[in-house]
């Protein structure tokens, strides 16, 4: 199947994408060992117009490695009609031992990619590149990340088999089943709403905090990271159950299709989204002392604390709201 067009798009861009990256990677493994602001050497100068060119290429690679965790979902939804026993992503991503460690990859790489280009776009409002270092350095773990995930994307679409039967998404995802997605599925529904609503309400407390008083980024940074995880598994937990209305039926990725008004995609971006943010937010805190950045960097990071809170409150308002608005219920 991988010459599927959708599969075929698909493995191109993300080979196009870890070829730039190795090349920025390289540059960035000289930039870390070779940068002196102090010098002008021939050398130095080179990799000061080296790092504009690498800033510029990698604004528009990482913003494509965050959308092609939507892209790929969206093709393995789009699949699912082609194996026996699919009945969503859930089912296409079980075909061989490979879809959902790439899912895992590209999640981690979203997250990594959305940090380095609010470093990179901080590094950018100084004179005297503040981050050049940071940046280089965060880009030397990403691309490594990046060419794991093209790999393995790769391995997985070509080991695709039309005649393969796989497991439906209410298999995958039954809290009897001795597997990840069981586990999480059998959570107690109570004390996940607990957790994820106390979750969201303390980010959303101690990002008010730090807005306003400029203190506590790191912890508002770690609560942005912990709600997210929190709410990735409510959602497989309790919340998809509200949108099915079937106690049974955790599939994260049922809510991606038309029956559902395509509500799964709000809620992933809104989550991704308020994730990145928080955590831009507290790893831009490390440099709040340099001279370049004083006058920025609080500004910026008000701004990240409050579209991490925007995104997060709309996450929980949709969720809220199905909860409210449906007359179905759980017990126990």
């Amino acid at each position: 199947m991988i010459q599927h067009p959708a599969i075929l798009a698909l493995t191109i861009a993300s080979l196009l994408t870890a070829l730039m990256l190795i090349y920025a990677g390289w540059y960035g493994t000289r930039i870390l060992d070779k940068w002196d602001l102090h010098s002008g050497s021939e050398l130095q100068l080179e990799l000061e117009r080296r790092t504009y060119l690498i800033s510029v290429i990698l604004s528009y690679v990482l913003l494509f490695q965050i959308v092609s965790l939507f892209l790929y979902i969206f093709t393995a939804d789009n699949l699912h009609s082609q194996f026996t026993g699919a009945m969503c992503a859930a089912g296409v991503l079980a075909v061989n031992s490979y879809g959902y460690p790439v899912l895992i990859l590209k999640i981690v790489n979203c997250l990594l990619a959305g940090v380095w280009l609010i470093i990179n776009h901080v590094d950018t409002r100084g004179y005297d590149y503040p981050l050049i270092k940071a940046k280089y350095g965060l880009l030397n773990i990403l691309v490594p990340l990046v060419i794991l995930e093209v790999i393995f994307q790769f391995v997985y679409f070509y080991n695709l088999k039309p005649d393969v039967i796989t497991s439906c998404c209410g298999s995958l995802f039954s809290s009897d089943k001795h597997s990840m997605g069981g586990q999480i599925a059998g959570l107690p529904n109570g004390p996940m709403q607990l957790a994820f609503f106390g979750s969201m309400a303390a980010t959303m407390l101690s990002g008010c905090y730090f807005y306003f008083k400029g203190r506590g980024s790191y912890l508002f940074s770690i609560l942005s990271g912990l709600t997210f995880i929190i709410a990735a598994a409510s959602l497989v937990s309790f919340i998809c159950l509200y949108f099915y209305e079937l106690p049974s039926h955790h599939c994260p990725f049922c809510i991606l299709q038309k029956e559902y008004g395509y509500v799964g995609y709000p809620l992933y971006a809104t989550l991704l989204g308020g994730a990145i943010s928080g955590l831009g937010t507290g790893a831009l805190t490390p440099f709040t002392n340099r001279a370049s950045l004083a006058r920025v960097l609080p500004a910026i990071q008000r701004r990240l604390t409050a579209v991490t809170l925007i995104l997060y409150l709309l996450f929980t308002l949709i969720v809220s709201w199905r909860m409210l608005s449906t007359s179905f219920r759980l017990t126990g």
